[in-house]
């Protein structure tokens, strides 16, 4: 292996260790360390009988979209999921991908990764029976619902350009369907 072969197994290795630490940090922080520590304080239950276990199919969706976009984030992107404005914890975390990505998941939503923290909180709400999960939830749709419009998305548009208008509109900020899908989602 040449001296830039090693070079760039190095500069992956490095991206992907970032992409690990910020989940361990942040996602992993606000979807099952905030929730605990709420349902210590909180303990009102939602008698759902034995149809807590919709609860599952949630979580386990919740946590495959995040995961999903992260693999997308470093390899079609080259950056982690850390937002621009966390720039200064760049060396711990890393950056926001170089490149735009709109493959996978992000043919169908512009914010997977919120929705997959989302889906988990909300599905550990029904797994659990803790009503303070819900609330939680909502409160965090909220949140990123604020930093989507207000930071990311403007941001986004003076990195990407027109790439990126043309993104949003063929991609629904949540959920849903394009109004003009790509060709390969067209129905034949």
């Amino acid at each position: 292996m040449g001296h830039g072969a090693a070079e760039g197994v190095n500069a992956r290795f490095k991206l992907w260790t970032r992409a690990v630490v910020f989940t361990l940090l942040v996602p992993s922080s606000v979807a099952v360390l905030i929730p605990f520590l709420l349902s210590l304080y909180y303990t009102d239950q939602i008698e759902l009988g034995g149809f807590n276990l919709i609860g599952a199919p949630f979580l386990l969706a919740g946590i495959v979209a995040y995961l999903a976009s992260v693999v997308l984030f470093v390899s079609k992107g080259g950056g982690t999921p850390a937002a621009w404005f966390a720039r200064f914890l760049s060396p711990l975390i890393g950056s926001e991908p170089e490149k735009l990505v709109a493959a996978g998941l992000y043919r169908w939503t512009r914010n997977p990764m919120y929705l997959g923290v989302v889906m988990i909180v909300f599905g550990q709400g029904l797994l659990f029976d803790i009503l303070v999960y819900h609330f939680y939830a909502c409160f965090l749709w909220l949140l990123f619902h604020g930093v989507v419009t207000g930071l990311e998305e403007p941001h986004l548009k003076k990195k990407f350009g027109k790439p990126y208008e043309d993104y949003l509109l063929k991609t629904p900020r949540w959920i849903g369907f394009s109004p003009d899908p790509p060709d390969d989602r067209r129905p034949t």
